[in-house]
């Protein structure tokens, strides 16, 4: 029978058809440039969206301290491009420039680092803790040191991750962060709508990275968006992101700036989409809570869950402190486990990206490299393939891309380790429990 292929995340648009009536407008009212009505309500949405900090009855007895701050109400959000681009601006106003160290997680997707360089500066990765996969805040504090003894400056700023969605430990980090006067910047573009201590990730931080990609959880089909902290680094980053253009009655330039802001028609489908925000998490989570308990005893296969205890011990239970939205589910597979076909594992060269990246047009010089997922984990991800369901390895850490073989990094071997047994499951909003239990029925039939 021909099955319908089940893919990671697909862009799912609201049932009243919201994206198409905003998009419709944009064009009635040819406002079809990057500025217009629908840039400023969606980035009026998102500002709403991230301040308003939804607890539970828990967190609220047990954390005084989450509430609606007045730091909090000054937040401002600019409409960018893309997230990579509100990664480039936030560290652009960060002072970052050539010559310049940045620490950033290595455990990540390219645009957390790529920005970096586009800078003159030097991305200094540091690796995972293993609860939550994201930033070890002890090897942080001990790069910080490091780098001031060896260089004789602080780095500019601090760029933790929440990977697939998870909550960094931030409280760790921002208490590291200030003692040492770093600014950082949260690139919480795989956790749109994640929370820690139940405030939304990207405003603890001095600026916060959203990203609306085709495959998030929430899309513009392209697309992202920075949190500032105030009206004057909002006013900045918005000069940053329209060629710096003074405002005179001529094109008077006096800083380099970027074509970096949002269409008016992409904004269209931001205000659509943020009608089905809450809608999508909640999916997401329910997907997840079906992966833990079908493959609760499936053995050698193992789900990435959110710690249940605080990272700082105590009696607040870790589920009220993490709050994943699960962007990606994830699981891990023992090395000893053995899938069918896994003797043919790396035997052709890829000669496209897996996960359809457009443009991709090289092809691999070799079947393999010195770093990359077990023989089990890749024979896994093509029998789910040959089943019409979309997997893919987890992100391979930066300081082990060619691309940054001499930038400095301060490793314990986690994310290394996690990169060579962990795959990402399907999780998106087109998902159904019968797929979920499709899926897990396939990883149990590839099983020897």
């Amino acid at each position: 029978m021909n099955r319908k292929r089940i893919y990671l995340c697909l862009a799912h648009m609201s049932d009243e058809g919201w994206e198409q009536k905003y998009i419709k407008e944009a064009f009635d009212t040819n406002w079809v440039v990057p500025l217009g009505p629908n840039v400023n309500g969606f980035e009026k949405d998102l500002e709403q969206f991230i301040i308003l900090c939804k607890q539970s009855e828990q967190v609220r007895a047990h954390n005084s301290q989450c509430i609606i701050t007045p730091e909090l109400k000054e937040k401002r959000v600019v409409a960018l491009s893309a997230g990579t681009a509100a990664v480039h601006l936030a560290l652009l106003a960060c002072g970052v420039g050539p010559g310049d160290e940045v620490l950033v997680q290595s455990f990540t997707f390219c645009a957390s680092s790529h920005p970096i360089t586009y800078l003159g500066a030097t991305p200094v990765f540091i690796d995972s803790e293993r609860e939550t996969w994201n930033m070890d805040p002890e090897l942080l504090e001990e790069a910080i040191k490091d780098r001031i003894a060896k260089t004789g400056k602080k780095p500019k700023a601090i760029v933790p991750v929440a990977l697939y969605g998870m909550p960094y430990q931030i409280d760790r980090i921002m208490e590291i962060a200030n003692r040492y006067d770093i600014p950082v910047v949260e690139d919480a573009a795989e956790g749109f709508g994640s929370k820690f201590k139940g405030q939304v990730l990207g405003t603890f931080g001095r600026y916060g990275v959203l990203s609306f990609n085709g495959n998030k959880m929430i899309t513009t089909s392209g697309g992202g968006a920075l949190i500032t902290p105030d009206e004057e680094s909002w006013r900045e980053i918005m000069m940053y992101a329209t060629q710096y253009r003074e405002s005179y009655p001529y094109y008077q330039h006096e800083k380099i700036g970027y074509n970096y802001r949002m269409s008016n028609i992409c904004a269209g489908i931001g205000r659509g989409q943020m009608t089905v925000v809450n809608d999508h998490i909640a999916h997401h989570k329910h997907v997840q809570k079906m992966y833990e308990e079908l493959l609760k005893d499936v053995k050698g296969i193992h789900v990435h869950t959110q710690p249940k205890v605080s990272p700082k011990g105590g009696d607040l239970e870790g589920a009220s402190v993490y709050d994943s939205n699960y962007w990606l589910c994830t699981i891990t597979l023992d090395p000893d486990l053995k899938i069918k076909g896994q003797e043919n594992a790396y035997k052709t060269i890829v000669t496209g990206a897996v996960g359809g990246a457009a443009g991709v047009i090289h092809a691999a010089s070799s079947a393999t490299t010195d770093c990359q997922p077990n023989d089990n984990v890749e024979a896994l991800r093509v029998y789910l393939d040959q089943a019409q369901i979309e997997a893919r390895p987890v992100w391979k850490p930066m300081h082990k891309q060619p691309v940054y073989k001499n930038a400095p990094a301060y490793v314990n071997g986690v994310s290394e380790a996690i990169f060579k047994v962990g795959m990402c499951l399907p999780a998106g909003p087109y998902v159904t429990d019968e797929d979920v239990q499709y899926i897990v029925q396939c990883i149990k039939d590839a099983i020897i």
